[in-house]
């Protein structure tokens, strides 16, 4: 990897760079090892925490986490930068490699098109999407109250991600493509992999392993 923008207009000219790579395709439908994402911080300390399970029965199959600091400063559009570097390296420590990435953040539901799960989906050549609890951009109608109504999440005319409803009667998640899947096969593996709660499992498992790294920064 080239060195790591300092400046946020070198970020900015990065992002640019690696945008142009996304690459829009269909699937998988049928992924084997689906990976959860996160990080948490203490300070100026972070711990970034990479969770794969079976993508049938939801069972973890492996999990890494890597302790580190932000890797950028707190820009809007930017945060990427902050944790990408430890997110990697996380990645690079499991022995199961997965075959979908699912960020707690987003992909093309972002000012630039190029959230999080953009970002990672390129440096890594994985199939990845967003699964963002709040919406970074975008507009929308209401949705169903029913699991698996959605709505789409318009931008400046341009449909960037769903508002997926995972369980009834519970506020919908925001869901985005990141890079080498689709929309649609997207929402679908997030109603899979959202059997009994709001959030994906896979993004519950590394919320619960990020935050008790973090927890051990504190000792």
């Amino acid at each position: 990897m080239q060195r790591w923008p300092r400046t946020e207009e070198e970020a900015l000219a990065a992002q640019a760079a690696l945008r142009s790579r996304v690459v829009a395709a269909c699937g998988p439908a049928s992924p084997t090892t689906v990976a959860g994402l996160d990080v948490a911080y203490d300070g100026d300390r972070l711990a970034a925490a990479v969770v794969v399970l079976d993508a049938t029965d939801l069972s973890v199959r492996d999990t890494a986490v890597v302790h580190g600091r932000p890797a950028f400063p707190y820009v809007p559009g930017l945060f990427a930068f902050r944790e990408v570097p430890a997110l990697l390296d996380a990645l690079e420590k499991l022995s199961v490699r997965p075959d979908v990435l699912v960020c707690d953040g987003q992909g093309l539901a972002h000012p630039r098109r190029f959230g999080l799960a953009a970002h990672l989906g390129v440096l890594t050549d994985l199939p990845a999407f967003g699964v963002g609890k709040t919406r970074l951009v975008g507009e929308h109608e209401p949705v169903g109250a029913e699991r698996g109504a959605r709505s789409p999440l318009i931008d400046a005319g341009e449909t960037v991600g769903a508002v997926l409803r995972t369980q009834s009667g519970v506020k919908p998640v925001y869901v985005s493509v990141g890079h080498r899947t689709d929309l649609d096969t997207v929402c679908a593996l997030t109603l899979r992999l959202s059997p009994r709660y709001r959030l994906p499992e896979t993004t519950r498992a590394a919320d619960r392993a990020c935050r008790l790294a973090v927890a051990t920064i504190r000792r």
